[in-house]
């Protein structure tokens, strides 16, 4: 009993370790961290608000604005008006842009009227002239940064992490340089960058980088960064910079989580303050994305109905608006929790949203530390229950566990916006309640009636009984013994399938399998399997035998024997004539059960189970009924064999003797003897390159016994060998190429 404790102890301290581990982010399993994004996802499912936030407005270049207005991108004449109908008709309050414009815009052919005007039409009068006139018009980049400035709107970019240090157009002042924050800090860090035409970062109150180098392995959208380092310096996102601007540019602060001495390291950042708001950030200065439900839980208004001024005034009045695309060729939807394809957009407006009503989760640091101790008091908890209760109770015990665990991690997560993991302590709770039941079902109803339940498909009934005996002498986990395996075959099977209907081919094998399988259960034999109309059998296990190879040979002959019994009675039936060829090895192999988690075998393993099949093929080419190996031949001295060959089969590098059994010594007649012993010389002067002598003795023998296809074989190699003679070093070996 006191071991049992023991083990059950070491159990759950086996379990916790890994747990531990990844709990403490010093090795992380990506099963767990998939299995937490699930959880996270779950748990945001549940607590979504699913509430319209209509204090932010998203103008959308949809399709229908792109049919009316042309596609994108438009002229900047039209943006600018679009942002002047904006702010001087709407009234809005922030605007920010999450699309790009980093190239100039040449749609109004000012710079084509400019070549004519140093060219063809240089000479024309009154041209020069109007074309200065009409250049302000026709200067679309700079209208647009004219309905820029003065107004508080933000203008996005992009940075990128991979490749070489490069800059497209400029970037907007930094939020903090260098030396006004923490350069260890473990920012995302940038290599280049695309932002908007130099003219118009320089004319809008902010820019933000629209870009999110956070995507979670499998491609979703849970946080975003609001801070990202280029060059040593600080830069703010849009969905920042647009907050900023809405509450009149508060100053912002970083707030660290105090140890022993203040901040230790990157991943102690706590907040990132915004005047009184506060803003919970991860090691990465990432926010995780506070949504409220599904796409459209903002107000959308399409950009034609703003540029006709269709849409109602009090729809954008004093509002924070955000331009996007919902349009599908523009490549602005995103995986989020929420939706497969979410308007990147409205991504934006959901952190800008949940920065305003403080409604950020928070994942601080010390959050490690708790998932920590909770895991040490579930082990305790669960190991002391699972000793004590039976299964039922355990189980029931367990599952209310879980739901308690489950509970106050939402109420944590409602209530103090903290994100708690959870589904390392659920995994934690599950593999400890599997292993300990699964030991606890092992050491108390494992008994004799369960070990012949799981032997009984295998070996026949008396050795089962036999096992059930003598239990504790034997077990199914793999080992290596020396054992003798058998395979046989029907000989034409192929041709006997086609000449029967299934019903009648169905009967024929169970009359031909029933009988064969009583023959080895009779001999102490363990079936391994049945393939189509082959069987596979060994001895030696899981009982031992000493006589493991008399055994099976006895089986093989008594099969052929049975083989002789049933002709008749299938030549009735008009079934056509069932022949078999049986191969024996005896050798060390890896006996157990064994297998994948579908689907497992007793079964047997090794060199020498894969040379008794090749013997099993090798029947048909030497027209005998049974071969077998040289070490079936040593274990069974009482049986006169005939050395068939020396061969390496196909797949195998070292050569081995294969055998047909004769009869037991006690019973060979004069002339059986004769054979042998003429046979033997033969094979002598063969292997020693004497055509002459084996030629003699094979000839002889092929005219004694025709029915012996071995002789004629020899004498065809022999007939091979005179004209193409074998290498020097030939050992007598022949090699068979096919199986």
């Amino acid at each position: 009993m006191r071991t049992r404790l023991l083990i059950r102890f070491v159990i759950t301290i086996a379990v916790f370790v890994p747990f531990y581990l990844h709990a403490s982010y010093s090795m992380r399993f990506q099963i767990l961290d998939d299995l937490e994004a699930a959880a996270y996802d779950a748990r945001l499912h549940v607590t979504l608000p699913n509430t319209i936030d209509d204090s932010i407005v998203i103008i959308d270049i949809d399709e229908r604005s792109m049919r009316l207005e042309g596609q994108w991108p438009w002229s900047r004449d039209t943006v600018a008006r679009l942002v002047d109908t904006l702010f001087d008709h709407y009234g809005v309050r922030v605007l920010g842009f999450d699309v790009l414009f980093p190239e100039p815009d040449a749609s109004s052919g000012l710079k084509t009227l400019d070549a004519l005007a140093s060219g063809a039409l240089a000479e024309v009068p009154g041209y020069v002239e109007q074309l200065d006139a009409l250049r302000e018009s026709l200067n679309y980049d700079e209208i647009f940064a004219n309905s820029l400035r003065g107004r508080k709107t933000v203008l996005g970019y992009v940075f990128r992490q991979g490749g070489e240090y490069m800059a497209v157009n400029s970037l907007p002042q930094p939020l903090f340089t260098r030396a006004q924050h923490r350069t260890w800090l473990d920012y995302p860090s940038a290599q280049s960058f695309t932002g908007s035409l130099n003219s118009l970062v320089g004319a809008a109150s902010a820019s933000g980088f629209i870009d999110n180098p956070l995507v979670d392995p499998d491609g979703t959208f849970r946080r975003v960064p609001v801070v990202q380092e280029y060059a040593g310096d600080l830069y703010e996102s849009l969905a920042f910079a647009v907050t900023r601007l809405a509450l009149d540019s508060p100053p912002v602060d970083f707030v660290f989580h105090s140890g022993d001495g203040g901040p230790r390291d990157g991943l102690d950042i706590e907040w990132l303050t915004l005047g009184d708001y506060r803003i919970p950030v991860d090691a990465n200065g990432a926010v995780l994305v506070p949504y409220r439900g599904g796409q459209h839980h903002f107000p959308y208004v399409s950009a034609t109905d703003v540029l006709t001024m269709e849409e109602p005034r009090f729809t954008l009045q004093n509002k924070i608006v955000l331009v996007g695309t919902s349009a599908a060729g523009l490549n602005d939807l995103r995986v989020t929790p929420v939706g497969g394809t979410y308007n990147g957009v409205e991504v934006q407006a959901n952190i800008v949203s949940g920065i305003l009503e403080q409604r950020i989760k928070q994942r601080p640091r010390y959050v490690l530390g708790v998932e920590i101790v909770v895991l040490a008091m579930l082990g305790v908890i669960m190991t002391l229950a699972l000793i004590r209760l039976p299964v039922v109770t355990a189980t029931l015990f367990t599952i209310l566990l879980a739901v308690i665990l489950v509970a106050i991690n939402l109420r944590i997560w409602s209530n103090s916006n903290f994100v708690v993991p959870i589904a390392g302590s659920l995994s934690f709770i599950f593999v400890l309640y599997l292993l300990h039941t699964i030991f606890g079902y092992i050491t108390e109803t494992r008994g004799r009636r369960l070990l012949s339940t799981r032997f009984g498909q295998y070996v026949p009934p008396e050795l089962v009984e036999e096992m059930g005996q003598r239990s504790g002498d034997f077990n199914m986990e793999s080992e290596s013994r020396e054992m003798t395996v058998m395979f046989s075959d029907v000989r034409g099977f192929t041709g006997i399938a086609e000449d029967l209907e299934p019903r009648e081919l169905s009967q024929l094998m169970n009359e031909f399998l029933t009988p064969m399988t009583e023959v080895i259960h009779a001999h102490r034999g363990t079936i391994d399997k049945y393939m189509g109309d082959a069987i596979m059998a060994f001895w030696g296990a899981p009982i031992d035998d000493p006589e493991h190879a008399r055994h099976a040979l006895e089986a093989a002959m008594g099969m052929q024997d049975q083989m002789r019994t049933l002709c008749p009675e299938f030549e009735r039936r008009g079934w056509p004539e069932v022949k078999i060829g049986i191969g024996l090895n005896t050798g060390i192999m890896r006996v157990g059960d064994m297998g994948s988690t579908f689907r497992r075998a007793y079964t047997v393993l090794g060199d020498a189970v894969n040379l008794a099949s090749r013997f099993e093929g090798l029947t048909k080419t030497y027209g005998v009924s049974i071969t077998v190996g040289e070490a079936t031949v040593r274990a069974v001295d009482d049986v006169a064999f005939m050395e068939l060959d020396r061969v390496r089969v196909k797949g195998k590098d070292r050569a081995a003797s294969m055998y047909e059994p004769i009869a037991r010594k006690c019973d060979l007649d004069a002339k059986t003897q004769q054979m042998l012993s003429r046979h033997e010389q033969g094979l002598r002067a063969y292997r020693a390159g004497n055509w002459d002598t084996a030629e003699s003795a094979f000839f002889a023998l092929n005219q004694a016994f025709p029915e012996r296809r071995v002789f004629a074989i020899y004498l065809d190699r022999i007939a091979h060998y005179r004209s193409s003679p074998p290498p020097p070093q030939w050992d007598g070996v022949f090699v068979h190429t096919v199986k």
